[in-house]
Protein backbone atom coordinates (compact mmCIF):
# COMPACT_ATOMS: atom_id res chain seq x y z
CA UNK A 1 0.00 0.00 0.00
CA UNK A 2 1.21 3.45 -0.66
CA UNK A 3 2.37 5.43 2.24
CA UNK A 4 3.93 8.80 2.97
CA UNK A 5 6.02 10.20 5.94
CA UNK A 6 4.56 13.48 8.40
CA UNK A 7 6.56 15.22 10.65
CA UNK A 8 4.83 15.61 14.26
CA UNK A 9 2.47 16.70 15.07
CA UNK A 10 0.63 16.63 11.97
CA UNK A 11 0.64 12.76 11.42
CA UNK A 12 -1.01 12.62 14.92
CA UNK A 13 -3.39 15.40 13.75
CA UNK A 14 -4.54 13.53 10.72
CA UNK A 15 -4.92 9.71 12.88
CA UNK A 16 -7.42 11.77 15.29
CA UNK A 17 -8.88 13.19 12.73
CA UNK A 18 -8.74 17.09 13.56
CA UNK A 19 -6.61 17.43 10.27
CA UNK A 20 -8.22 16.73 6.81
CA UNK A 21 -6.21 18.08 4.61
CA UNK A 22 -2.47 17.62 3.97
CA UNK A 23 -0.34 20.17 2.31
CA UNK A 24 3.05 19.54 -0.03
CA UNK A 25 4.65 21.45 -2.59
CA UNK A 26 3.88 18.66 -5.11
CA UNK A 27 0.58 17.74 -6.90
CA UNK A 28 -0.80 14.12 -6.57
CA UNK A 29 -3.08 12.50 -9.34
CA UNK A 30 -2.98 9.58 -6.64
CA UNK A 31 -6.28 8.65 -5.48
CA UNK A 32 -7.22 5.76 -2.82
CA UNK A 33 -6.08 4.44 0.10
CA UNK A 34 -2.60 6.12 1.96
CA UNK A 35 -0.62 5.04 5.20
CA UNK A 36 0.65 7.72 7.64
CA UNK A 37 3.58 7.53 8.98
CA UNK A 38 4.84 9.12 11.89
CA UNK A 39 8.91 10.25 10.80
CA UNK A 40 11.39 9.98 12.96
CA UNK A 41 12.57 13.21 13.17
CA UNK A 42 11.25 15.54 15.98
CA UNK A 43 10.90 12.21 18.01
CA UNK A 44 7.75 12.48 19.27
CA UNK A 45 5.70 9.67 20.04
CA UNK A 46 4.73 7.63 18.05
CA UNK A 47 8.07 8.47 16.07
CA UNK A 48 9.12 6.08 13.46
CA UNK A 49 5.69 4.10 12.90
CA UNK A 50 2.53 3.74 10.64
CA UNK A 51 -0.16 4.96 12.42
CA UNK A 52 -3.44 5.00 10.38
CA UNK A 53 -5.10 4.81 6.85
CA UNK A 54 -6.88 7.66 4.87
CA UNK A 55 -8.50 8.02 1.55
CA UNK A 56 -6.84 10.67 -0.33
CA UNK A 57 -9.96 11.80 -2.82
CA UNK A 58 -8.96 15.32 -4.32
CA UNK A 59 -5.66 17.32 -5.05
CA UNK A 60 -6.10 21.06 -5.40
CA UNK A 61 -3.79 24.44 -5.15
CA UNK A 62 -3.99 25.49 -1.51
CA UNK A 63 -6.17 28.65 -0.72
CA UNK A 64 -6.32 30.52 2.48
CA UNK A 65 -9.97 29.10 3.60
CA UNK A 66 -7.71 25.80 3.73
CA UNK A 67 -5.17 26.98 6.34
CA UNK A 68 -8.08 25.40 9.06
CA UNK A 69 -8.41 22.08 7.89
CA UNK A 70 -4.67 22.05 7.13
CA UNK A 71 -3.79 23.22 10.54
CA UNK A 72 -0.87 25.41 9.06
CA UNK A 73 -1.19 28.54 7.08
CA UNK A 74 -0.63 29.23 3.20
CA UNK A 75 2.86 29.12 2.08
CA UNK A 76 3.81 29.42 -1.62
CA UNK A 77 3.42 26.69 -4.05
CA UNK A 78 1.72 24.67 -1.77
CA UNK A 79 -1.29 21.56 -3.07
CA UNK A 80 -4.44 20.74 -1.12
CA UNK A 81 -4.62 17.15 -0.26
CA UNK A 82 -8.24 16.01 0.83
CA UNK A 83 -7.81 13.20 3.26
CA UNK A 84 -11.13 11.23 4.81
CA UNK A 85 -11.88 7.69 6.17
CA UNK A 86 -9.47 7.60 8.68
CA UNK A 87 -8.76 4.06 10.39
CA UNK A 88 -5.98 3.65 12.82
CA UNK A 89 -3.70 0.88 12.40
CA UNK A 90 -3.64 -1.27 15.81
CA UNK A 91 -1.07 -2.41 16.81
CA UNK A 92 1.26 0.15 15.24
CA UNK A 93 4.03 -0.93 13.38
CA UNK A 94 7.55 0.65 12.71
CA UNK A 95 8.39 1.96 9.52
CA UNK A 96 11.61 3.79 8.06
CA UNK A 97 10.38 6.58 6.21
CA UNK A 98 11.23 7.78 2.84
CA UNK A 99 10.46 11.08 0.91
CA UNK A 100 7.42 11.14 -1.36
CA UNK A 101 5.68 7.88 -1.84
CA UNK A 102 6.96 4.49 -0.44
CA UNK A 103 5.35 1.02 -0.04
CA UNK A 104 4.56 -0.71 2.90
CA UNK A 105 2.53 -4.04 3.67
CA UNK A 106 -0.82 -3.22 6.40
CA UNK A 107 -1.71 -6.82 8.38
CA UNK A 108 -5.55 -6.72 7.50
CA UNK A 109 -5.82 -7.29 11.53
CA UNK A 110 -4.02 -4.10 12.27
CA UNK A 111 -6.40 -1.53 10.67
CA UNK A 112 -9.18 -0.20 12.87
CA UNK A 113 -12.01 1.81 12.12
CA UNK A 114 -12.33 5.38 13.26
CA UNK A 115 -14.41 6.74 15.97
CA UNK A 116 -15.13 10.04 17.01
Amino acid sequence: MKALSLRQPWANLIANGLKTIETRKWKTNYRGDLVICSSKNPNIFPAGYAICIVEVYDCIPMIKEHEEKACIKIYPNAWSWFIRNVRLINPMFPVKGKLSFFEVNVPKESIREFKK
